[in-house]
């Protein structure tokens, strides 16, 4: 039997009640750069990897069997100290919901903590060990 190996997560796909609310929040929060292609369509750029946002009003396909805000939980690792991330959440004025706790990543132990984005998604940030 052969097989196929993957090498990472090119991007993910975020459905959004308002995409100018959602670059927003990922830009002033978590540094990411908004960034426009195709017809005029949004995402959200970091590292090799990015989200892109569909609107839930007019999902694009083909999409999710249930496209729908919130529904998403994902984790993002910072190159930061865990009391770096917390005292730039508390500049931006994010509540944690959670944390920090002690998860354990694809890599091995980490400290995170987790907060919502417009959408209510839980977003996680990790700092590993």
């Amino acid at each position: 039997m052969t097989s196929i190996c993957i090498d990472r997560i090119d991007h993910l796909v975020l459905t959004v009640a308002d995409i100018e609310a959602t670059v927003d929040f990922y830009e002033r929060v978590l540094g990411f750069r908004g960034v426009t292609y195709g017809n005029g369509r949004r995402a959200l750029a970091f590292g090799r990897q990015k989200l892109n946002l569909h609107p839930a009003a007019a999902p694009i396909p083909p999409h999710a069997v249930r496209p729908c805000p919130g529904a998403a939980d994902f984790c993002f690792v910072a190159r930061d100290t865990i009391e770096g991330v917390l005292a730039h959440l508390a500049v931006c004025g994010v509540p944690i919901i959670e944390g920090p706790v002690r998860r354990t990543g694809a890599l091995g132990p980490m400290t995170t903590v987790y907060l919502r984005d417009p959408d209510a998604n839980l977003v996680e940030i990790a700092v590993y060990d």
